[in-house]
């Protein structure tokens, strides 16, 4: 049996780019909606992709 080569695109930009990104794109959705549950929820992943963000940093930095 021949394994097919698996057909993979990378992403575009870096992964700190599409971090900051989705971060902004949270923040932003979030800011839309009123007050609640969903709003709290989104401004909690896009805190959440930050830290992300400082810790990448700082595991780069470290090489």
């Amino acid at each position: 049996m021949i394994k097919k080569k698996r057909n993979r695109a990378r992403p575009p930009g870096s992964f700190e780019d599409r971090l900051q990104k989705f971060a902004e794109d949270a923040r932003l959705a979030a800011r839309k909606l009123p007050p609640g549950r969903e709003r709290e929820t989104l401004m909690k992943r896009a805190r959440q992709t930050e830290t992300v963000m400082e810790v990448s940093e700082w595991l780069t930095l470290r090489k």
